[in-house]
């Protein structure tokens, strides 16, 4: 049997299309791990992630193969650490600038999927581009 980082799953997007990934890179997400310890055996059968397009997740699925070796985040991790909008690595800075509607779906994408790194940084980076504008301003962005 494949060890579980050589496996391989297919994800169906909430738009009919299949996306074969490695199973390690899928499991960033809370969810799709979840219903693979719960059905058991992963890969036979295509696993629907129903609120998501094939663009959103590609690109989500682009996030947790960058971050696949992160370890997994501390049961109480510091509060304030996460409140923090200028601790947003390079990489990530990067792979969020995409325009405005693209930035939302994902945020939502996460939350959905339960990929919490991933909707602290997008939500960090959405407090970063309001910070210090006004409420005029923000309804412009």
């Amino acid at each position: 049997m494949a060890s579980t980082d050589d496996q391989k799953i297919i994800l169906v997007s909430s738009d009919g299309v299949n996306i074969q990934t490695d199973r390690i890179i899928a499991e960033r997400s809370m969810l799709i791990k979840n219903m693979i310890e719960d059905l058991g055996t992963p890969g036979e059968e295509p696993i629907p992630i129903m609120n998501v397009s094939e663009a959103v997740l590609r690109k989500v699925l682009e996030w947790c193969d960058h971050h696949k070796k992160d370890p997994p985040p501390e049961k109480d991790e510091d509060a304030e650490s996460r409140k923090k909008t200028t601790d947003i690595e390079e990489w990530d800075q990067k792979f969020m600038q995409v325009d405005q509607e693209m930035l939302f779906e994902i945020i939502l994408a996460a939350n959905y999927m339960d990929i919490k790194a991933l909707l602290d940084v997008g939500c960090k980076t959405v407090a970063n581009m309001i910070k210090g504008k006004s409420p005029e301003e923000i309804r412009k962005t």
